[in-house]
């Protein structure tokens, strides 16, 4: 829902305080997506509300379930008729997180995901990033908003910082800034702005691989911000947040996986220094039509316990939703 867009429509009416309470209340508490059902409020107030101030900002496709029913995916056509994915999670009982795109297709065009092949055809507004959050709330109780989905975050930094003061303030969905988090491919310009506008929001470093020859080759920006930048930045914001970052790992077969990868990503965090507040999350990669292979379940244990025995705080994260194409690299559409 805009909500400069509604605040005028309130104000130009001259709703009684009490009005407010109630349509705030019906939109992003009890995330009613159809202003009908909110008969609370009289019937040409709500004929007027679904005529100039609609709840969501695109209309829903297809969602697929997983067979499991831990991840749904959904479709979701904009007013321009592009269209953009997201993800419900529920990864563990009373844990539900929703994944959100900022980006239509994805201009950093890393090799083994599915939203860079897209390219890049714009940004989100605030108001379609933050309706994927109040769609999914309508479906599951959310406790956690991950910016993970299609698109660079931090490159529609403006659209992306103004969604999190939205989530974050306590009239609208008052989600607790520790259960947001924010992934960037190493994007470095918005990092330190994040820590110093949000420096309880939690924040993920897409790496992949620790030496500039490989991540150049399979994330071509990482010729623009290499990786003595990131080291810089990162160093800036442990003195500003002291909060741990996460440096995501997508394992692929035979490329970035071998005791050689992990020795230098351990030299990589010892550089980077406070070892203690860097957490690598293993990501075992989701098949694509890219040209990679995922390890199998014995090196990918083998590279974990490389880093754990070289002092690496380190998880192989569970992956979920690759049968309907929703894990982490497989969004994407046409």
């Amino acid at each position: 829902m805009d909500i400069i867009k509604f605040k005028k429509f309130l104000k130009t009416r001259a709703l009684p305080a009490y009005r407010y309470k109630q349509i705030n209340e019906a939109v992003f508490k009890q995330a009613i997506l159809d202003w009908q059902e909110v008969i609370i409020l009289p019937k040409n107030l709500r004929q007027e509300l679904a005529s100039q101030i609609p709840v969501l900002s695109f209309s829903v496709g297809q969602i697929l379930v997983s067979k499991d029913k831990s991840a749904q995916k959904a479709l979701l056509v904009l007013k321009d008729g592009l269209k953009i994915e997201t993800v419900l999670i529920n990864s563990k009982p009373g844990l539900w997180s929703c994944c959100v795109s900022t980006q239509v297709g994805c201009a950093m065009g890393c090799l083994f995901c599915a939203t860079g092949k897209m390219g890049f055809k714009r940004n989100l507004t605030t108001e379609e990033i933050t309706d994927q959050v109040l769609f999914w709330r309508s479906k599951a109780k959310l406790t956690h908003v991950v910016y993970m989905g299609m698109g660079e975050p931090l490159a529609n930094k403006d659209n992306v910082f103004e969604s999190l003061r939205i989530l974050i303030n306590p009239d609208y969905f008052g989600i607790g800034q520790r259960n947001i988090s924010v992934s960037t491919s190493g994007f470095l310009p918005g990092i330190t702005e994040l820590a110093k506008n949000f420096p309880q929001i939690n924040l993920a470093i897409s790496l992949h691989a620790p030496t500039d020859q490989l991540r150049s080759q399979l994330m071509p920006m990482n010729q623009k911000y290499p990786l003595e930048k990131l080291i810089s930045v990162l160093k800036g914001y442990f003195k500003i947040t002291n909060r741990k970052v996460f440096l995501e790992y997508i394992l692929l077969s035979g490329i970035n996986d071998g005791v050689i990868q992990a020795r230098q990503l351990t030299n990589l965090i010892n550089k980077i220094g406070s070892p203690h507040l860097l957490h690598v999350n293993l990501i075992v990669y989701n098949q694509t039509d890219c040209p990679y292979r995922l390890p199998t379940r014995e090196v990918i244990q083998r590279f974990k316990n490389d880093l754990e025995r070289l002092g690496v705080l380190v998880t192989i994260r569970k992956s979920l939703g690759q049968e309907i194409s929703a894990a982490c690299g497989q969004l994407a559409t046409v």
